[in-house]
């Protein structure tokens, strides 16, 4: 009976320890915008590498852009993971995408890539 009688009024107490008591949302809004604030302080001290984005069924999604990257080089560099060849490779560039023929591609037209580039992989 003692025992019960203790536990129902340690619970509370222990419930407010484990987790912190409650908080406003004041104070939660307050901790959002710090950390937005952060992590965009992060990422604008962090140098800007230029790159190319592969979207797909790959290992590595970004690539490091360097002067002769062509759509073959960067399927390699990402490890293209699929289990068949793509049906369709779109390249997004400036907003605009273009379809690339994947039997194309594999017969030796290759297509230069530009910094920023987004590459698409479909099956």
């Amino acid at each position: 009976m003692i025992r019960t009688a203790l536990i129902n009024l340690c619970w509370p107490l222990l419930l407010a320890v484990a987790f912190g008591g409650c908080v406003t949302k004041a104070k939660a809004n307050a901790a959002y915008r710090a950390g937005q604030q952060e992590a965009l302080a992060r990422m604008q001290q962090q140098p800007r590498v230029p790159s190319v984005t592969v979207l797909g069924q790959v290992s590595v999604p970004t690539i490091p852009w360097i002067e002769d990257l062509t759509l073959a080089k960067a399927l390699v560099t990402a490890n293209y993971t699929g289990r068949t060849d793509p049906t369709e490779i779109l390249i997004v560039r400036n907003g605009r995408a273009f379809r690339v023929d994947p039997k194309q591609l594999l017969s030796g037209e290759d297509v230069p890539l530009q910094a920023g580039d987004v590459v698409q992989i479909k099956q």
